[in-house]
């Protein structure tokens, strides 16, 4: 791989490019925390060749939230909890939105058809 792939792939959401010490100091949270959230299935973090955790940008944003709940004193299972059902809650919410879009797009010419 290039220094440019590498580069390219570091503007993917989802490439895994943060170790568990940075991703804890960029956080401002504590390696065990990052231990703790991926026992609760809020996260998975991939894997180095060598076996050390891998974190991306999005699933850094999915920890700081859970920091959030944590830091306002819900217990870390109770806060991944919550954050995964935010999360199932608004892709529910994307979905609906695209099937109203979707029904909607008939709609004119339903109208049509019954006016003639």
């Amino acid at each position: 791989m290039t220094a440019d792939d590498m580069l390219d792939r570091l503007d993917d959401d989802d490439f895994p490019a943060y170790t568990m010490g940075r991703a804890a100091d960029m956080l401002g949270t504590t390696q065990s925390f990052l231990r703790a959230i991926g026992d609760a299935r809020l996260i998975t973090p991939l894997r180095s060749a060598g076996g050390h955790r891998r974190y991306s940008r999005y699933q850094l944003r999915i920890a700081a939230r859970a920091r959030e709940f944590v830091d306002q004193g819900t217990p870390v299972e109770a806060a991944c909890r919550i954050v995964i059902l935010e999360d199932q809650l608004k892709e529910a919410q994307r979905t609906n939105a695209e099937h109203q879009q979707a029904a909607g797009a008939g709609t004119p010419a339903r109208r049509r058809a019954a006016a003639a």
